[in-house]
């Protein structure tokens, strides 16, 4: 093959973005094809922490994300009704020192902005709207992704990005089965100014016996970012958009401190979703055909690790493609075997510490804080997140 290889991306969030992005640095012809009719982020907060601030810095991104995100002064992981804190080293400003790049906070918007405006600069026309993929066909020299209405593309490789629910994971294994993990998560934003002070600065989680919340500023310190999980059975519908109410939220986190109380009270807008888990894939790959970010590897929120993930994908695969660029089968096979095992990783590490998130004894004072001593002591602050944040995704053999 004399020309670079042309790639076809199904989805524009931050994980096909970043993958979009990635392979034009590398020399790729891309496009991109999104089902809505404009380009935005759906949620709220993001945690960029090293291993995926290190893959934007990569691409270029360094100034643009300095310039929206925040640094927390502290990360800090309180008691759910007393507000009692434990801090948690290396998630703070003196994260670039620990692992070589910052652990930052922003708005999922935010980020997503900086990557369609960094792809436009990089290929005008990349990113094609009202485009629905529902399928596709591939033989031994090009795959042809299939659009609502009929219209057809090719190209040499396709990338299911199309998240959680992907159309086109389902047409390469079969459809998932998703289990309910018998807990509803809660996102809002609140206007800064109305919320405690001390919640204005830091990044905070709260763990309560039957759930717990995670709290940071996002978008220029301008809003504050709440995602909570209560456990909860009624609730078993999978969507980012469902809103729920003020009063459902504050039901949810009853007997949980002021501070948390008057966040929720404080929401522009709470919105709901039932949470589910999945098996990990054993497989991505078919031919010229490949999964990335939500579509191969769903995960919990409960170590951030679901965007992070996806932009790794992207440099990855990049780099795959452009060892092996006269043999994408072979490449899309080689990005495959450099990420099954991180992110299977990941999401059986993000399960873990969900439930270790929930434990009777945080109901009684006493226990509680010899729970928090053992749960946040430096050596398990080390083994949970150190592997996670020092990969690098340039140095990763491919």
């Amino acid at each position: 093959m004399t020309r670079m290889p042309h790639i076809l991306i199904a989805g524009a969030g931050i994980g096909g973005l970043a993958a979009g992005l990635a392979l034009l640095r590398h020399g790729f012809d891309v496009d991109l094809y999104e089902r809505s009719a404009e380009l935005k982020e759906v949620g709220a907060g993001l945690h960029l922490t090293p291993n995926g601030a290190r893959v934007l810095r990569e691409l270029g991104l360094a100034k643009a994300i300095d310039d929206v995100a925040d640094r927390p002064k502290t990360r800090v992981m309180r008691l759910w009704n007393t507000g009692e804190g434990w801090d948690i080293p290396g998630q703070d400003l003196h994260a670039e020192a620990r692992y070589g790049a910052p652990y930052l906070m922003m708005h999922r918007g935010d980020l997503h902005s900086i990557l369609v405006e960094a792809l436009r600069h990089a290929k005008p026309d990349a990113i094609h709207l009202n485009s629905e993929c529902v399928g596709f066909t591939q033989s031994a020299r090009d795959v042809t992704l299939e659009l609502a209405g009929g219209r057809r593309v090719v190209g040499d490789a396709l990338i299911a990005a199309d998240g959680i629910k992907s159309v086109l994971r389902e047409r390469l294994f079969g459809p998932d089965r998703p289990h309910f993990t018998g807990a509803i998560y809660w996102r809002g934003l609140a206007p800064i100014e109305r919320v405690p002070e001390r919640a204005r600065t830091c990044a905070a989680g709260w763990l309560g016996p039957r759930g717990f919340i995670t709290i940071y500023p996002v978008h220029r310190g301008e809003l504050l970012n709440f995602n909570g999980s209560a456990r909860r059975g009624d609730w078993q519908i999978e969507s980012w958009t469902e809103r729920g109410t003020h009063e459902e939220c504050l039901n949810d986190f009853a007997g949980w401190h002021e501070e948390v109380q008057e966040i929720i009270r404080n929401f522009i807008v709470p919105y709901k979703w039932g949470s589910f888990l999945r098996d990990p894939l054993k497989q991505w790959t078919v031919g010229r055909a490949t999964l990335l970010g939500d579509a191969a590897h769903s995960m919990l929120a409960s170590l951030g690790q679901g965007g992070n993930s996806a932009i790794e994908d992207g440099l990855v695969l990049a780099r795959c493609l452009a060892a092996y660029r006269d043999d994408v089968p072979h490449a899309l096979q080689r990005y495959e075997a450099a990420r099954l095992e991180r992110t299977t990783r990941l999401i059986e590490a993000s399960n873990a510490q969900s439930a270790r998130r929930l434990n009777p004894a945080l109901e009684d004072p006493v226990a509680a804080r010899k729970y928090m001593d053992s749960l946040w002591s430096a050596p398990k602050v080390s083994e949970w997140y150190d592997w996670i944040f020092e990969y690098d995704a340039m140095r990763v053999p491919v």
